[in-house]
């Protein structure tokens, strides 16, 4: 198997692909090792020490590590972890795995939803899924857009600007009712 790496926008991140699908829908993004229980992968990578981060998009894997640790070091590390795992011929994530729990949202906004949804699906995912990372709609509420920045943007130095300048200003132009977008979780 021949895995590739690629650099992202984030210093501390570096994205890993192969030839294989990972996930054929949705995304996983695991902040801790805490969290990684519901993946075998991420498991694996966070055994490696300086792993901070474990994001698991289509058809790749970003990975962030400590700040104060140098890539020439861990990335070897990382990629005998990937080729050993897919070897092994485990589950990239386990029949247990749960994505975080949204905003509760009105009904009523339903159509506005579907609005937000679709420009994010069209317009925002497939730019941020090329630097590594993804973008993870979470709720609407009283006009506030709730997104969650994983991967490589997570912690990107350029996130707050993606989010606010582009990300906003994209929804309010098109999409009348938004007048803020705020980051919840991995931001």
């Amino acid at each position: 198997m021949f895995i590739e790496t690629e650099a992202t926008p984030n210093p501390d991140t570096l994205k890993f692909f192969g030839e294989q699908v990972l996930m054929p829908s949705g995304t996983a993004n695991f902040a801790d090792i805490d969290a990684a229980d519901g993946s075998p992968l991420a498991s694996a990578l966070f055994a490696v020490q300086g792993v901070r981060g474990v994001f698991i998009g289509y058809d790749f894997v970003s990975v962030t590590k400590a700040t104060e640790l140098d890539w020439d070091a861990l990335q070897p590390k990382i990629l005998q972890t990937l080729m050993t795992f897919f070897s092994s011929g485990a589950p990239v994530v386990s029949d247990t795995f749960k994505p975080a729990l949204e905003v509760e949202e009105d009904e009523a906004d339903a159509d506005i939803i579907a609005q937000i949804q679709t420009l994010l699906e069209e317009k925002v995912r497939p730019a941020v899924a090329g630097d590594g990372g993804d973008i993870v709609y979470r709720g609407f509420k009283e006009g506030v857009v709730y997104l969650e920045m994983q991967g490589a943007c997570a912690g990107c130095p350029s996130s707050t600007i993606t989010l606010k300048h582009g990300i906003e200003n994209l929804l309010r132009y098109y999409v009348p009712e938004v007048v803020d977008v705020r980051p919840v979780g991995g931001f």
